[in-house]
């Protein structure tokens, strides 16, 4: 998802001009729609198994961490992009928090059995947010040529546009179950793009477009049979 929005920081000249001006804010509005999306997806899978009064205190505070990341890493994310198996990494960090959550919203833990605590789920938002807010940060940047006040204005539309869509998705995973397999499903998908264009396998592999969608959708569809693998297994009997 993220490598389609970077083309667009390609497209944008020095900013001279009101429309030149109007197109950046565009794209910088179209950028943090589609990157949203993914903290979206964290946070509410993340929130999701705790009581209802702590659940819009993880969305606020999980959002809070997402943008605090986006201001720390706005000025060292082309650096840390050129550094090889950051990507990889963070995508393999992804898979794991994917499968974790999925297992957290469907096994006993969400019959309420055992509810998530409010700073697990921070935890949880913290690492996936550092692993995919590099990306979305360099988006945001190209797109405002470096302006600082548009950089603050896409960094600020992105708290009202995480907080609304976590809130929405977690409300909607509690009616509709299935949308928690789409979400594990989507961060699979995250991690499956973040892996195969870390510099190292671009440079050493030069995997094509074809290629590349191939492996998100096997990731995608990985981390759901792998839950379910999970919760399949037979548990150990406690000893008399």
């Amino acid at each position: 998802m993220n490598y389609l929005v970077a083309s667009t920081e390609l497209n944008i000249a020095d900013l001279h001009t009101p429309w030149q001006w109007f197109m950046a804010i565009f794209y910088i509005v179209w950028i943090d729609i589609v990157l949203a999306g993914d903290n979206a997806v964290v946070i509410a899978l993340a929130v999701r198994t705790l009581p209802p009064k702590q659940r819009f205190m993880g969305i606020a505070l999980g959002s809070g961490v997402a943008v605090a990341l986006r201001v720390g890493l706005t000025f060292v994310a082309a650096q840390l992009l050129a550094i090889n198996y950051i990507k990889l990494v963070g995508g393999v960090l992804i898979l794991w928090i994917a499968v974790k959550l999925l297992l957290d919203n469907t096994g006993e833990k969400a019959q309420g059995k055992e509810a998530r605590s409010l700073w697990q789920a921070v935890w949880l938002i913290l690492v996936a947010d550092i692993t995919m807010s590099v990306d979305n940060v360099l988006a945001v940047a190209g797109a405002s040529k470096n302006n600082f006040g548009l950089m603050l204005f896409g960094l600020g539309l992105s708290i009202p546009l995480v907080v609304f869509t976590s809130n929405l998705l977690s409300k909607l995973m509690d009616r509709y179950r299935a949308i928690i397999y789409v979400g594990s499903a989507i961060l699979g998908k995250v991690g499956g793009e973040m892996i195969m264009t870390d510099r190292l396998i671009a440079e050493t592999f030069h995997p094509e477009p074809w290629l590349i969608h191939t492996v998100e959708g096997v990731l995608a569809i990985g981390v759901i049979l792998l839950a379910l693998a999970w919760q399949r297994r037979p548990q150990s009997q406690p000893k008399a």
